[in-house]
């Protein structure tokens, strides 16, 4: 497993084509934090991907942030790890605003029950590529 420090959070690269980020105690997320997360993605996964969200800090996003994250087109599957009812009820509210496009996201509160999702989610594209 590698892991990649950003400047406000961490990424474990799980597998080539998934990636967990734990966002560090205390940040709120901004427009530019995003875009450093998705570079990085881009950089150490082979699209399309999927992202483990372990939500296992408290943190928050700015409205610029909000508007962008989880954009990028090469996102397959986001699973989010919810430990407490405010950090659950603050991801729905999130995932819930108007975008270009939906995010294909389940919520969780067991982590493996997330990484076994996303894997599942992963196997289903690639059976897709394979079949085009």
């Amino acid at each position: 497993m590698e892991l990649h420090d950003l400047s406000f959070a961490q990424i474990f690269i799980l597998q080539d084509d998934i990636a967990e980020i734990i966002v560090n105690e205390g940040v709120e997320l901004d427009e530019a934090m995003v875009k450093e997360f998705h570079l990085a993605l881009l950089t150490h996964l082979n699209p399309p991907f999927s992202v483990l969200v372990n939500k296992k800090n408290s943190y928050t996003y700015d409205f610029s942030a909000q508007q962008i994250l989880g954009t990028l087109p090469q996102i397959n599957a986001i699973a989010v790890v919810v430990y407490n009812s405010i950090a659950l009820k603050t991801t729905e509210i999130l995932a819930s605003y108007p975008r270009e496009n939906k995010w294909h996201m389940e919520l969780f509160s067991v982590r493996q029950d997330a990484l076994a999702w996303l894997i599942q989610e992963q196997e289903v594209v690639k059976q897709m590529k394979l079949s085009c």
